[in-house]
């Protein structure tokens, strides 16, 4: 991984498919295929699901997109293509990590889908794949059709003592009973069981990520561009605290639906997996998606 090359904040992409071959799927029955894409001095490694309406999935800050194996695989069933390409630093992707921001991040995703679909297409971001979502839908509004936030923050600061939860968690090295401890107090909900986030984690990524969140300033992504947004908010989430939702939906009420799901801190994912996937295919079946 190239860890020492910067990035200019508006990346030229530049894509090629260098890879393309059908692997065994573990979550569903239909095959898995995948493709190298690269976007710029970022190389890319993809995996396809399914046929029909494409969306594409961005994941949270330091994780990969193995987290959206289940919502994934629930979407091909319903008739959905899933696109998910894996961030720098994760598995088979490479690219800069020093000095970059949303911008570039952005560049990627938008490579991918320009490659391989070349139509606006929906966005899943969870977390940190939020950000860049809207980023992606400001800098490149022709190929967003919509957005679907998961746990969406940026505006409503979290309080001091997350904040200090949250870089030891990101800044130090944990024992594993420590890790998952804080794992529990940070991401999920009290009474919400937090093995399911136990292994997949990247701190050399979530570092990168992390400062490239004082790189890039709020006003260059926080509306989105035009896009229409579906939110997703857990209500017990202490790291994207559901104000965040709450002052995106009163902004921009013809753009923004909310939906928020009891029970669910910052993880929302793996804690109430029914709810998520319930509130995103009627969304998606509201705006003409599959049947």
């Amino acid at each position: 991984m190239d860890v020492n090359a910067g990035t200019s904040s508006k990346v030229a992409f530049v894509v090629l498919a260098v890879m393309n071959w059908v692997v065994p799927d573990a979550v569903a029955q239909s095959p898995t295929r995948r493709e190298i894409v690269r976007s710029g001095l970022a190389t890319l490694q993809v995996t396809i699901r399914g046929k029909g309406e494409t969306v594409v999935f961005i994941p949270s800050r330091g994780r990969g997109v193995e987290d959206f194996d289940v919502l994934s695989n629930r979407l091909v069933r319903a008739g959905y293509e899933a696109i998910l390409p894996q961030p720098r630093g994760i598995g088979g992707s490479t690219g800069p990590l020093n000095d970059i921001t949303y911008h570039d991040l952005a560049s990627d995703v938008a490579a991918t889908i320009q490659f391989l679909v070349g139509r606006p297409v929906t966005i899943i971001g969870h977390d940190f794949g939020n950000r860049i979502a809207r980023t992606l839908a400001s800098d490149h509004p022709t190929l967003v059709k919509q957005l679907i936030l998961l746990s969406a923050a940026g505006m409503v600061p979290r309080s001091p003592e997350m904040e200090k939860l949250t870089t030891r968690f990101w800044e130090t090295t944990l024992s594993p009973e420590d890790r998952l401890t804080a794992i529990r107090q940070i991401f999920f909900a009290l009474g919400n069981d937090p093995r399911a986030w136990k292994q997949g984690w990247y701190f050399e990524v979530a570092r990168a990520q992390r400062a490239s969140d004082a790189r890039t300033p709020l006003k260059e992504w926080w509306t989105g561009g035009s896009a229409p947004m579906l939110v997703v908010q857990g209500t017990e989430d202490l790291v994207a605290l559901p104000e965040n939702a709450k002052k995106l939906a009163a902004e921009f009420p013809d753009r923004v639906t909310l939906v928020e799901v009891p029970h669910a801190g910052h993880a929302l994912l793996p804690e109430q997996p029914a709810q998520v996937e319930k509130a995103i295919l009627a969304y998606l079946h509201s705006r003409g998606g599959a049947r």
